[in-house]
């Protein structure tokens, strides 16, 4: 009997406690690898203009043209790999003469900012999407499936081309000079426009799968509202799925962002990007091949780096993982 008494009080002897999601990402070689090169980016872009001011430069400045001796009469770099000195760390660009270090720099700001706030945008409209199709059911999803797979069949990158100078001219008049954010936001409703369907279908499917459960049927038996019953119960169980999907879309936005520019309909001068930067290095690149390898190199590192560290996230989410 007091052993009895003693269980009752006491009651179960708790486990381990489960380690948090950073520890498992972490304790991933490669996640922590591509946790630590992605922090890094992030700093940088935060202390982009501090690390400019102290170098003495700025992206926008046309140092090769404003002092004699830096350009040749053809545009490039006098001194041997680009222009790189002690004065211009990563050498100048051709042409107009601008610092490629803070130019670098300045483009993981440009990126960066349209990509979070593409997939903030994208991320919301697929969790409305999804999650109140695969709820409600019936003629909804219906629709909504039709409307998807419409949309899907449509040539993404063509109608992001096509779309994109068509949302400028009707916001900008053609007389004025496009202000920059402008351009940003061009963007971001540019991708935001189909890169909510992903995610809506996923969380569809994962929805109509939990709306079937034991613990949402007891919530509707208690009479809670459908506002309770996915506030409380399917959102909850989604949050893992959703921070995959963010982390994953980050890397996809910078890269389409860089290859809109690229094909010059995304950010325009002089605001500093990284697809523009590769374009104009692609047309230099006999003459003087470090200015396409910089900026090449640095989106190649960051969308690798995003991936991995997507992928490390997921797999420290699966239930399913080695204990």
């Amino acid at each position: 009997m007091a052993a009895l008494d003693t269980v009752a009080v006491t009651g179960p002897v708790p486990g381990p406690a489960e380690p948090s999601l950073l520890r498992r990402v972490v304790h991933d070689r490669v996640g922590a690898a591509a946790l630590a090169v992605v922090l890094l980016f992030l700093l940088l872009a935060l202390a982009a203009p501090l690390i400019a001011a102290l170098y003495g430069k700025n992206p926008v400045e046309h140092y090769g043209q404003n002092t004699p001796g830096l350009l040749s009469d053809g545009g490039v770099p006098m001194l041997p790999n680009g222009g790189i000195s002690g004065e211009f760390w990563f050498g100048l660009e051709p042409g107009l003469g601008r610092d490629v270090l803070t130019q670098l720099l300045y483009g993981i700001r440009t990126s960066l900012l349209i990509a979070f706030a593409a997939a903030g945008v994208t991320t919301a409209l697929g969790v409305l999407a999804g999650v109140a199709v695969g709820y409600l059911g019936g003629i909804a999803d219906r629709l909504f499936g039709f409307l998807a797979n419409v949309l899907l069949a449509f040539p993404t990158l063509l109608l992001l081309l096509a779309i994109s100078p068509v949302i400028q001219s009707r916001l900008v008049d053609p007389n004025a000079a496009e202000p920059d954010w402008m351009q940003f936001l061009v963007l971001v409703l540019v991708f935001s426009a189909f890169g909510w369907i992903p995610l809506a279908l996923s969380l569809r499917a994962t929805v109509r799968s939990l709306r079937e459960r034991d613990f949402v049927q007891s919530a509707r038996a208690q009479g809670a509202s459908r506002f309770h019953v996915v506030v409380r119960e399917l959102l909850p169980n989604v949050r893992s799925q959703l921070l995959v999907h963010a982390t994953m879309a980050v890397p996809a936005f910078v890269a389409s962002e860089a290859a809109l520019s690229f094909l010059g309909v995304g950010v325009t001068e002089p605001v500093p990007d990284w697809g523009r930067m590769i374009s104009r290095g692609s047309e230099v690149f006999r003459s003087d091949p470090t200015y396409l390898v910089f900026p090449g190199v640095a989106l190649l590192l960051f969308v690798l780096a995003f991936n991995l560290l997507g992928d490390a996230v997921r797999d420290a989410l699966d239930p399913r993982r080695a204990r």
